[in-house]
């Protein structure tokens, strides 16, 4: 079996091969999908990701959640010591800014901390997933350590060819209850 780097690296060149029109199409299809879903219906806060190009776009998910007078907590992550990460609540796009590795988080003057317990619904990010819910991420471990503290429910949202029967699991890896691609929800923890 190819190692987790391997498979990121592969995972990581077919998702920045995808032709643009095609993504937005899936990246639509995968919203709806969310959005269809009770855990989206009866989610007051949720935490969420911005998106990079390559990856379903959440931008979209993000200014449905605030049309439908939800909360939005983004990830801020540190980079030193411990690589911690917590969330902050973003009422609008002007509160975030562009970190390290194009991704985008929020500016810390502007918003304010959000506990884990605030967020009904988390959208964990990925870029390889398993029919348990089990996931590669993008290698920082961030994830896995939020997750061991928070009991809320959990989704990932992938294109279809994200999803792989068998990928290599740690002790630590923390699987999602949830998760939902082009094609419908895959993995449903109800």
């Amino acid at each position: 079996m190819e190692t987790k780097k391997e498979l990121r690296k592969m995972m990581k060149d077919q998702l920045l091969s995808f032709d643009p029109a095609v993504h937005k199409r899936k990246s639509g299809d995968i919203a709806q999908h969310l959005f269809s879903l009770p855990v989206w219906k009866n989610a007051k806060h949720i935490g969420i990701t911005v998106s990079r190009g390559f990856e379903v776009d959440t931008k979209q998910i993000i200014q449905k959640a605030w049309d439908d007078e939800k909360k939005v907590s983004v990830p801020k992550c540190s980079t030193v010591g411990e690589r911690l990460m917590n969330f902050h609540r973003i009422t609008s796009f002007q509160e975030l800014e562009n970190v390290y590795m194009d991704l985008y988080e929020p500016i810390m003057g502007m918003t304010e901390l959000t506990p884990p317990e605030d967020m009904d619904l988390m959208v964990v990010p990925g870029l390889i997933f398993n029919p348990e819910g089990y996931r590669i991420g993008f290698g920082g471990g961030f994830y896995d350590r939020y997750l061991s503290g928070y009991h809320g429910t959990t989704v990932s949202l992938a294109f279809d060819i994200q999803y792989m029967n068998s990928i290599p699991v740690e002790p630590f890896d923390i699987p999602v209850e949830y998760i939902i691609t082009d094609k419908g929800v895959k993995k449903d923890g109800r």
